[in-house]
């Protein structure tokens, strides 16, 4: 347990679940999932893109000052947010908070559109550069919220957003900052980059089904992750909060030694290495749901569940994933999975998977874990308690 309470003071999401807390939540008592069908260049594949009301947002953030209009829809989702999380964070007047925000694939529709003008004419626009380097999200948000303090960006595949809330976690611990917005944001939507996802082999298929992504079927025969897209960004404080929407109490984390760039063992080590870490000071039985990382690829899914079955034993709290209805949003994947579980405490009510036996919630959801881990082993695990 950390010594002192990390306060979660806003939290704000784009995504296909919607702009706002309450259309999320909405949406996950929901049985249906949001994925659809979509062009990428010559190739028909099952996506997650934002709502409607939410890229018309983005759009409306683009249009509003000249600057932005060269911007990566990455780097607009991760302003649009910050700007929701200052204002519940009542921030409004505080200029000397820190960013970290970051993303697995960074600027992946203007480097895509910029290097095939390349191909076809040799040249460059001037701000192909400056516009899809990883800096450019933390950097615009800090100009566009006017911060004094410092900012940073980082990419570590999949587990991005969690590693963000490590790093603000840091910062605020060491005494160099008294608030941090975390976030992450992925626009992974393109053709080049579900190309290399179908290359893996770990794309779902087009064939007609009620889900597409099985995340969380331990009984799937066939890999069935789903791109989606999406931001979040969250605000930390150290300590007690009369605001607090819950408070981070454990954190862990762990990388494993790769047999090769993407793997994962056959029982998450990385996983069962970072639970224990955050439970350091909890009793497994204390945690009343995890919100598990799940991708919907069969080694994924079921190295998890190994790795939660090793640590938690026979009291296996409640288990479920999100990205069955949201698709998989790389970097704020984990955010996405702080959100459902922070959603689950404060309404009282365990969201499962529809098409898996269903299980049954027979106390209150007061302590939640939330796992995500990135090519390469990256594991995070976040200890989430309603309050402390």
């Amino acid at each position: 347990m950390l010594q002192e309470p990390i306060a979660i003071t806003a939290l704000s999401s784009l995504s296909s679940l919607g702009k706002n807390s309450t259309e999320v939540w909405n949406n996950y008592l929901q049985p249906n999932h949001f994925l659809q069908l979509q062009s990428f260049g010559n190739a028909v594949e099952f996506a997650a893109p934002l709502s409607l009301q939410a890229s018309q947002l983005i759009a409306e953030i683009r249009n509003s000052d000249s600057k932005y209009k060269s911007l990566d829809p990455s780097v607009l989702m991760a302003i649009w947010t910050s700007r929701q999380a200052v204002k519940q964070a009542n921030w409004q007047d505080k200029s000397d908070f820190g960013i970290n925000f970051g993303s697995s694939r960074g600027a992946t529709t203007l480097f895509e559109s910029h290097f095939q003008e390349f191909l076809e004419t040799g040249k460059a626009q001037t701000l192909a550069s400056p516009s899809t380097t990883l800096g450019n999200i933390s950097s615009w948000v800090a100009h566009d919220l006017q911060s004094v303090g410092p900012e940073l960006s980082h990419s570590i595949t999949c587990s991005t957003g969690l590693h963000a809330v490590l790093n603000g976690i840091a910062w605020l611990r060491a005494g160099m900052a008294d608030a941090f917005i975390v976030g992450g944001s992925e626009a992974p939507l393109t053709p080049f980059t579900i190309a290399q996802m179908k290359a893996m082999k770990i794309y779902a298929s087009k064939s007609p089904t009620d889900f597409p992504c099985r995340a969380f079927d331990f009984t799937k025969t066939k890999n069935s992750m789903v791109l989606g897209e999406g931001a979040a960004a969250v605000c930390l404080e150290l300590g007690k909060k009369t605001n607090a929407l819950a408070y981070i109490t454990g954190i862990g984390y762990a990388t494993e030694i790769l047999q090769h760039s993407v793997s994962v063992s056959a029982e998450a080590e990385c996983f069962k290495k970072s639970m224990k870490m955050a439970l350091k000071n909890t009793a497994p039985e204390k945690v009343d749901a995890i919100v598990m990382h799940a991708p919907g690829t069969i080694k994924g899914d079921t190295s998890e569940y190994k790795a939660i079955q090793h640590v938690f034993g026979e009291s296996l709290p409640l288990l479920t994933t999100n990205k069955w209805k949201t698709g998989h949003t790389f970097a704020s994947s984990g955010l996405l999975n702080m959100e459902l579980g922070l959603l689950m405490m404060q309404h009282n009510q365990f969201i499962g998977v529809p098409f898996v036996e269903q299980q049954v919630q027979t106390r209150p959801i007061k302590t939640v874990l939330i796992n995500s881990v990135g090519f390469g082993g990256n594991a995070v695990s976040i200890l989430m308690k309603l309050d402390v």
